[in-house]
């Protein structure tokens, strides 16, 4: 038993593990690879033809995945919660083969229109599947395997998330390209809904639920059941902040690269890659850190990491750009070589490295501390919370880079300071988080 504990990697091997893995890995690399091919494919148009409306499109594109986990990850959570979730997911993976079947149409006719409807399905089918997703975790894993399985989750998702970025902007560009990438969607829907139908029996958790379809009644009891244990619900706000925080540097490193460190456009799968191989690392170290246990004490420690690198960040790429003034478009295989390259993919990767030490136990003490017969819905509730705050990270990004003007590295400045203060005003309301931490760094 000991030695579980030590090795997390022993749920690889286990069938109430590894299928399940395999499935909500794939699932998030198709969304990733549809969606970025279908940016890409935005892009080109507008340049072609000269079309100024690219902004408004790519800004469509993902509103139109956010929006369903707004409609309808109440349902979501309350059926799972009703249901099986093994039968669910199963459901819900065939309903991808159909949707990327779709998908493949919409990219060999090349119809923007249609792909922009398909990336909103894939999103319906993504809030349906987040709800099930960390609620069947613990019905299949012992308490002390807990963190293991969050960690490895976390790490797959965003690992999916860049192979699917990567693999989606890459394959477009091919001759045939649009084809090929919904090939490969449907290819793999298929070999995620062969991999759900391995997943073992996850029963219901209560049958006596009654279906309400109205997402705003039935979004305000799961609210209300979340609020139960004040602790779980101030969880569910500060993963919520780590969406809007991770969200805005995802979404400035490719005019980081380009605009503040002269990088030529292949250096952003550099230092997207550095920051999410952070985020992989940083998941798997919770397990080592508090030896299996579900620890509070390292998420104040991963919220000050956060603070600490990005600031760092303002100050290492703002001396990169007074050291390397004048280069040309930095290559990938330059830029670690130049004054200052390795100290700012050093801050990148130890940024997503501390969101990892702050987000898995958050999760898990959202399963571990939530009723089972709510659990599902609850969880809805991190999701409706995980959207609502990527849009306000997008407002704030707005505000500080296109009405006041700031540089990118001003913005991750004041991310940083923003990130001090929400943080520290959870750990104010949840004295437990300190508390561990103190005793998790003195004994």
């Amino acid at each position: 038993m000991e030695q579980k504990k030590l090795n997390q990697f022993h749920l690889f091997t286990q069938r109430r593990f590894l299928p399940f893995f395999a499935t909500q890995f794939l699932g998030a690399l198709n969304d990733n690879i549809f969606k970025n091919a279908l940016l890409v494919i935005v892009v080109s148009s507008a340049v072609a033809s000269a079309q100024s409306s690219t902004n408004f499109t790519t800004n469509l594109a993902a509103g139109l995945f956010i929006l369903p986990y707004f409609l309808f990850s109440t349902t979501a959570g309350l059926l799972a919660d009703k249901y099986d979730k093994a039968l669910l997911i199963r459901r819900i993976k065939f309903a991808e083969i159909i949707i990327m079947l779709a998908g493949c149409y919409a990219l060999w006719i090349m119809n923007v229109s249609l792909m922009l409807v398909i990336l909103f399905f894939l999103g319906v089918q993504s809030s349906f599947f987040g709800p099930i997703k960390y609620s069947i975790i613990p019905q299949h894993l012992s308490t002390d395997e807990l963190l293991a399985g969050n960690a490895q989750v976390g790490m797959g998702t965003f690992v999916s998330i860049l192979m699917g970025t990567l693999l989606g902007g890459w394959i477009v560009t091919f001759e045939q390209g649009p084809l090929l990438v919904g090939g490969l969607a449907v290819l793999v829907a298929i070999i995620g809904w062969l991999c759900s139908r391995q997943i073992p029996d996850a029963a219901a958790e209560n049958t006596d639920l009654v279906i309400d379809l109205n997402p705003i009644r039935q979004g305000r009891e799961n609210f209300a059941l979340a609020k139960q244990d004040p602790t779980v619900f101030y969880c569910i706000l500060a993963n919520s902040w780590f969406w809007l925080y991770g969200g805005s540097f995802l979404t400035q490193v490719p005019n980081f690269a380009v605009t503040v460190l002269n990088g030529h456009p292949t250096l952003i799968s550099i230092l997207l890659a550095a920051f999410i191989i952070g985020v992989a690392i940083g998941s798997l170290l919770c397990n080592r850190l508090s030896n299996g246990k579900v620890e509070p004490g390292l998420i104040p420690i991963g919220a000050l990491g956060l603070t600490v690198f990005a600031i760092d960040l303002f100050f290492s790429s703002n001396a990169f750009q007074l050291a390397n003034q004048g280069l040309g478009p930095v290559m990938p295989n330059e830029f670690f070589g130049l004054s200052g390259g390795i100290r700012v993919g050093f801050d990148l990767m130890f940024i997503g490295l501390c969101g990892g030490l702050f987000i898995v136990p958050l999760y898990s003490m959202i399963q571990q501390r939530s009723a089972t017969n709510i659990r599902a819905r609850v969880l809805s509730v991190n999701n409706i919370c995980n959207a609502f705050y990527m849009v306000i990270g997008s407002f704030i990004g707005i505000i500080f880079l296109s009405i006041l003007g700031w540089s990118i590295p001003q913005f991750f400045f004041a991310i940083a300071l923003l990130n001090l203060v929400f943080t520290g005003f959870i750990f104010y309301l949840v004295p437990e988080f300190m508390q561990r931490a103190r005793i998790w760094i003195f004994g």
